[in-house]
């Protein structure tokens, strides 16, 4: 198959035993007290701002996957492990299917910051050898993790920032709103740890879907904006996007949700007439 680009989202869950037996091992608690613990002393630690638990304590639970050709079509989207949701399974398919589609340029929004460090963090965890990932020889900026080197990982967040020069307030969900695509619908990420307790595994996985789908229509706008396709082709590849998640979400009530909040995109604000202002004419 034909795999230039995977976009990847990754949603997690903090595992409580680690958090018990690393910061509350002398305390009789249970994985879920622990927790919760921890989450309080987040809480107060940041004046209420945050109660997210760090990345070591976490294991993914759901990774969505856009496959990408070489001309930019969307030509496959499906979430690891699903129906499981096992850590250690989603983990090892995440890194078997990089080497077995030869190691495309991986896509991510903020991935840099939250999605591989869980990724790396478990491949250690579960013992999973990624040589290819891990190269460390040669010039640095020829290694894969280095920051700069977006052959191998693109971050749109990093990218559109400048490498965190300035701030993309809003995140995916505004440049999705943006570009006229759902953005956060009934789910966001907040919301995780409370759908896993509750056994709502499913609809954590349409929701990495719906974030995958979305980081797929910016990664279409950043391509024309580096000149790599131009408008139009954009727009083609737009609406073959969305013939083929419509024929898809006849089987997937995930995808029938998102397409129930896609639009295509119309310039927003000022510029929607489609023209450009008038300039004052040079006077001699």
């Amino acid at each position: 198959m034909d795999i230039h680009q995977l976009i990847f989202d990754v949603e997690t869950v903090p595992d409580g035993n680690l958090i018990k037996l690393v910061r509350y091992q002398d305390e009789n608690l249970t994985a879920t007290e622990a927790i919760e613990k921890y989450q309080q002393e987040l809480l107060d630690a940041s004046d209420g701002k945050s109660d997210f638990i760090p990345h070591t304590y976490q294991v993914p639970v759901s990774v969505a996957m856009a496959a990408v050709n070489h001309l930019g079509e969307l030509v496959k989207v499906f979430t690891l492990d699903r129906g499981q949701f096992r850590p250690h399974v989603i983990t090892r398919q995440f890194w078997a299917l990089w080497q077995k589609y030869q190691q495309p340029q991986l896509v991510t929004f903020n991935g840099r910051g939250f999605d591989f460090p869980v990724l790396e963090n478990c491949a250690f965890r579960y013992g999973i050898s990624v040589p290819e990932w891990f190269f460390t020889d040669g010039p640095g900026y020829q290694q894969p993790r280095n920051r700069y080197n977006i052959q191998k990982h693109l971050d749109l967040m990093d990218f559109l920032s400048n490498n965190n020069a300035s701030r993309i307030t809003g995140g995916l969900n505004l440049l999705a709103t943006l570009l006229g695509k759902p953005g956060k619908t009934s789910t966001d990420g907040s919301m995780v740890l409370e759908l896993w307790q509750q056994n709502e595994k499913t609809r954590i996985d349409d929701y990495c879907i719906h974030d995958v789908l979305d980081t797929y229509f910016v990664f279409l706008r950043v391509q024309m904006l580096r000149g790599r396709i131009h408008a139009e082709q954009e727009n083609s590849l737009v609406q073959k996007a969305w013939d083929m998640l419509q024929t898809e979400a006849k089987e997937n009530s995930g995808l029938k949700i998102y397409l129930d909040h896609f639009r295509f995109w119309e310039p927003y604000g000022e510029a929607s007439d489609g023209f450009l202002p008038d300039f004052p004419q040079n006077s001699h």
